[in-house]
């Protein structure tokens, strides 16, 4: 341990080496471990030896994101806007399960950094070079919203219950499921309707990556649609199709 502290204070300390080191221990620990004692300590320096390289917490936790950020994978110049907009996504989702910090990071920043604006900027390019208004592709990106980033906020999402769940014996959730049948059975049908896995955030068990790209590819259909139709806002408020 002492000599991997020696030799990483031979390391000339930069920008870079702090970001990545903030990056691997709230992988490793998670945000609410993050402090810049415990990286300076990770980094073997001196607390006040990272204020050369970012000015506080907040301008780290940018560079964290914009670091992120970087390692979504660009797609072919030649790929159509859907492939091209699916495939940033789908990268933009694997970046963040790489992270899971990173979801939490992106929804609380309130500054955009260079790395957000290019990639937002990058998204909005795909529709207009597909043909796509300015108009619609304004609608667009409130549509796909968080989606963008290669997460959202699900319905059945109950991550903070199945830990509870977990510790319910088995008579107790034969009664829960009971109640849930008797008083809401629609919810009971459509929760149970499809085969599920563990570990979700959809529904309990249910298949995150294939509910993710469902809904992502019933955007797109949508999205096209409107695009062939050649539709605009100022149509659809004087009663247009």
């Amino acid at each position: 341990m002492t000599q991997q502290l020696e030799t990483s204070r031979r390391i000339p300390l930069n920008r870079g080496r702090v970001l990545e080191a903030a990056v691997a221990l709230a992988d490793k620990a998670g945000l609410d471990a993050l402090s810049m004692r415990r990286l300076a300590e990770d980094l073997g320096v001196v607390p006040m030896a990272l204020y050369k390289h970012v000015a506080n917490k907040d301008e780290l936790l940018d560079g964290m994101v914009d670091a992120v950020i970087d390692e979504i994978a660009p797609v072919s110049a030649d790929a159509g806007w859907r492939d091209a907009v699916r495939l940033r996504v789908l990268s933009a989702r694997q970046t963040l399960l790489r992270h899971p910090w990173a979801r939490h990071a992106l929804e609380t920043r309130t500054n955009r950094t260079p790395a957000v604006l290019t990639y937002t900027d990058e998204v909005i390019g795909m529709f207009l070079a597909g043909g796509f208004s300015v108009d619609l592709t304004h609608h667009v990106m409130h549509a796909l919203g968080s989606r963008m980033w290669g997460f959202t906020q699900e319905l059945f999402d109950d991550a903070a219950g199945r830990g509870a769940e977990a510790a319910v014996p088995p008579e107790a959730q034969a009664a829960m499921v009971q109640e849930m049948a008797e008083r809401y059975p629609n919810i009971l049908q459509v929760a149970t309707a499809a085969q599920h896995d563990d570990g979700s955030v959809v529904s309990y068990g249910c298949d995150d990556q294939f509910e993710f790209e469902f809904a992502l590819d019933l955007m797109l259909d949508g999205f096209e649609r409107l695009q062939r139709l050649e539709w605009s806002s100022a149509a659809q408020k004087r009663g247009g199709k």
